[in-house]
């Protein structure tokens, strides 16, 4: 019998990856859209006609238990958010709703339709936030430093009390920064990446930054989804840190990004103060070994090779 799984924010980095890796696992994928007045598929083009979409919103309860009706799914994999740090502060009432309060929405669903549905909640390295302890493991306590953070604690606290109060087989895998070619150009990895490619093509002459000093385990969105469907088919629920355990700042990315096309990255980088946070998280690192332990997980690319393949890319795309 097909598996079915249902993936929330489907269209984006997370969502098109895991995507893929499910329906190379043989299962039947479908996935949950927002209506919007602009339809946004190109991450999930080239498989748009073997996934079956669903207008859903986590603001709205009645949406979210009509699609887990129809779908009938074995898993629910919750991707779906406002992900991006910087605008959790211009709408953090808005953050709050989808990212807090829309993973309540879900576990509510999946508790009324059918309890035996296993889900994954998408937590967040932003949690740790200032940080008390490096690296960073299951134990490590919270201190989130944005509105996104914040939100994503509740959503990960949430998980934990609907999985000890209703018995439901509900994890977090709590992801370190995970990037790859599909990564939003609002992103500092993919905005590195893709003004490298357009320096490099003359289309761009310099490129503005935040904080250099900024520290981050980055590893390849791709592997990361593998440990997500790892969670669910364990025996027991359990929650996870998912990550490369070694550390990388703002600074190295632009190095390795425009030394592979053979230009001095200080040449052409701006630290612009317009780009600072208002609370900065200087470093997170994780220890992802409980992850290689109980479910057999390791990140296969490198800081360096992701960063390559990211500027290939986005000089692909320009040179187009």
């Amino acid at each position: 019998m097909t598996k079915r799984a249902l993936v929330t924010g489907i269209t984006g980095q997370d969502g098109s990856y895991l995507a893929d890796f499910l329906l190379e696992k043989g299962y039947e994928v479908h996935g949950t859209v927002r209506r919007s007045s602009v339809e946004k598929f190109e991450r999930i083009q080239h498989i748009r006609d073997r996934v079956t979409l669903h207008q859903m919103d986590l603001l709205d309860q009645l949406s979210i238990i009509t699609v887990l009706e129809d779908v009938e799914p074995w898993e629910v994999y919750n991707l779906a958010a406002q992900s991006f740090v910087p605008t959790s502060w211009n709408q953090p009432l808005l953050t709050g709703e989808f990212t807090a309060l829309g993973v309540t929405r879900m576990l509510d669903g999946l508790r009324t339709v059918n309890p035996d549905i296993r889900f994954y909640q998408a937590s967040s390295s932003e949690m740790f936030g200032k940080v008390r302890r490096t690296p960073q493991d299951e134990e490590t306590p919270f201190y989130p430093r944005s509105p996104y953070g914040v939100a994503k604690v509740y959503g990960h606290f949430i998980t934990v009390n609907y999985r000890e109060s209703y018995d439901l087989f509900a994890v977090s895998g709590i992801l370190f920064n995970h990037e790859s070619p599909r990564r939003g150009l609002e992103f500092v990895t993919r905005k590195i990446t893709d003004a490298v490619a357009r320096i490099k093509l003359k289309q761009q002459k310099v490129l503005r930054l935040g904080n250099l000093d900024a520290c981050r385990d980055w590893g390849f969105a791709g592997d990361y989804v593998d440990a997500m469907w790892r969670m669910l088919q364990l025996e027991e629920p359990e929650d996870f840190v998912i990550g490369t355990g070694v550390m990388h700042s703002v600074r190295d990315v632009c190095r390795v990004a425009f030394e592979h096309v053979g230009l001095d990255w200080e040449a052409y980088v701006m630290e612009d103060p317009a780009f600072l946070r208002p609370a900065e998280v200087e470093e997170l690192c994780a220890d992802a070994s409980k992850a290689k332990r109980l479910l057999d997980w390791e990140p296969v690319v490198s800081f360096e090779e992701l960063v390559r393949m990211m500027v290939d890319a986005d000089l692909e795309r320009h040179s187009g």
